[in-house]
């Protein structure tokens, strides 16, 4: 990116995005951000950028807010493990980024960083890190999110290869920090277990990144990653009960140490995703998120930080950091 250069990122009110938009701040650019018309604007209130209201799925939005950009940020996603219809999960996350980057190409836009996740590799049944190498088929996603994630990378991989899309690929692990408006069912686990309200665990794993080691990824991507390449952009590995136990430590609260067995569970998942069909909230428990969690989600950013210069602080600071912010936004109450 060039001083003067027009950037576009979408999603630049959510949680990944804002960060990316941050972290763009400050080098000379013509930041434009995309911002549904019914999305907060707490994230974006404070940042020198453009604003342009416009729904990724909608082709004239996409043709509008790309004019003149000449580097693409694609980070606004569906990012919910439920949902009344779980068509619409596939649906925004699939077709919003057809239409994004057919824009994108029309435009002629010259360089495109596509925020994917590690949702569409495949955990092993170990608890070992794993890399770019194993990705999951479409159809081989658990629940909508991950499913739309696959086959929305997928669409991004045949792009490349078919029609010289310029893009290249960025993988989070699961971001935490500051920002979290919705917020993000990691961050509801995190406030939840801040207040005290998480007292047991099942065994099962993932990785933490802070958001803004995230966003810094994506910086290092534009400037330096591979088109075509996929860059897995994660932290460190921890289980649910040392991620627990750390917030406990950080709240100075009790850690849990009740280990509970996944299969009673179901019922009780069954039971909330019943009652979010009548409420419209997204339950805490659902079917899916038990059967994510027989994996231990574990990943390697070797890739990134060997081809990137790609770096990730610890998670306690990220957590930390997600604290101190949900306790000023007051999300964290007592």
């Amino acid at each position: 990116m060039r001083p003067g250069d027009r950037v576009l990122i979408t999603g630049a009110s959510g949680f990944v995005g804002s960060a990316v938009l941050r972290a763009l701040c400050g080098r000379d650019l013509a930041l434009r951000a995309l911002v549904r018309s019914n999305s907060p604007r707490t994230n974006v209130a404070d940042m020198p950028c453009e604003i342009v209201e416009g729904d990724m799925r909608h082709a004239g939005d996409m043709s509008q807010a790309l004019e003149g950009v000449s580097h693409l940020f694609h980070v606004a996603a569906d990012y919910r493990l439920w949902a009344r219809d779980p068509l619409d999960i596939i649906r925004a996350n699939l077709e919003g980024t057809r239409t994004v980057m057919e824009a994108a190409l029309t435009r002629g836009v010259s360089r495109i960083v596509y925020t994917s996740s590690v949702a569409t590799l495949r955990a092993p049944d170990e608890p070992v890190a794993i890399d770019e190498t194993a990705p999951l088929a479409e159809g081989e996603g658990i629940g909508a999110y991950k499913e739309s994630k696959i086959v929305a990378e997928r669409l991004v991989e045949r792009l490349v290869a078919e029609r010289g899309l310029p893009a290249v690929i960025v993988m989070p692990s699961t971001p935490i920090g500051p920002r979290d408006i919705k917020p993000t069912p990691t961050g509801r686990i995190v406030v939840e277990a801040a207040m005290g309200k998480i007292p047991a665990f099942v065994d099962t794993g993932l990785n933490l990144v802070h958001v803004d080691d995230v966003a810094a990824g994506h910086v290092l991507a534009m400037e330096q990653g591979r088109i075509g390449e996929r860059y897995i952009l994660g932290g460190q590995d921890a289980s649910l009960r040392e991620l627990l136990g750390v917030i406990a430590r950080q709240t100075g609260r009790n850690a849990p140490t009740a280990n509970l067995p996944r299969a009673p569970l179901y019922p009780l998942a069954w039971i909330a995703e019943t009652m979010a069909q009548v409420t419209g909230r997204e339950p805490m428990l659902t079917r899916d998120s038990l059967r994510m969690a027989a994996h231990h989600m574990f990943f390697t950013s070797a890739k990134a930080e060997r081809e990137l210069g790609y770096r990730a602080r610890p998670y306690d600071e990220a957590l930390a950091d997600a604290l101190a912010w949900f306790r000023t936004a007051g999300y964290i109450k007592g």
